[in-house]
């Protein structure tokens, strides 16, 4: 059986044919003008996933259309139950007598001095696991190949190929040293053409960098 296309909303067949619907690939089902999702990501909860605008809510409730910042996920990423992006757009002002959002009662945004300064955008690179319940904070960057453990909250940047967890997240371990996380980055396996891809997950998902590097089609 073919893999199945990134445009393909309801990616994963049961034994009875039908469609796995909690789990989307997110490229195919999010129209949210400051979401870019790479493709083959994917997202999976206890409950059916079926209406876009649901989705964007449950993965990034602060994100508003008209907001200033960005999410951007690559390629590949396995995101779990209940993971949230909180954006820029949630913050309120931290640098005044007060914290209270006054703006958002009405009046206007322009020029209302509760209104914080626009935040950087919250980047994520390819192939990185998202644990149940897992939440990035706004303005973060994880690397390529990294994982984040379940309940964490990702306060800063996350190296690639790294692992962790915590409230706030700490380093836990390396999953490659650095010279071979490198080395993947170079390969960029999630750029290959997926036939190619298919045809590797045993290097892929193998433990030998060396066979690897000799499958690659660069």
């Amino acid at each position: 059986m073919p893999f199945p296309s990134p445009n393909q909303s309801h990616p994963i067949k049961l034994q009875d044919g039908t469609s796995h619907r909690g789990t989307v690939f997110l490229k195919a089902v999010l129209d949210h003008p400051r979401i870019e999702v790479g493709d083959y990501t994917y997202m999976s909860a206890h409950q059916p996933l079926e209406q876009p605008a649901d989705i964007a809510q449950r993965l990034a409730p602060y994100l508003w259309d008209f907001a200033p910042e960005r999410l951007i996920i690559g390629k590949f990423c396995q995101i779990a139950h209940g993971v949230q992006f909180i954006t820029a757009s949630a913050n309120h002002r931290m640098d005044g007598l007060s914290t209270f959002p006054f703006l958002v009662f009405g009046g206007g945004w322009e020029g209302r001095a509760s209104r914080p300064e626009s935040g950087p955008d919250t980047v994520v690179g390819n192939d990185v696991w998202f644990g149940t319940g897992a939440m990035v904070m706004p303005g973060v960057t994880i690397g390529d190949g990294a994982i984040i453990g379940a309940g964490a909250v990702v306060t800063k940047d996350v190296a690639p190929y790294t692992v962790v967890g915590g409230n706030p997240a700490q380093f836990i371990k390396r999953r490659l040293s650095d010279t071979d996380a490198q080395r993947m980055q170079s390969l960029a396996w999630w750029d290959w053409p997926i036939d190619h891809i298919t045809a590797h997950e045993a290097e892929i998902c193998g433990t030998d960098m060396d066979r690897l590097e000799q499958v690659s089609p660069k």
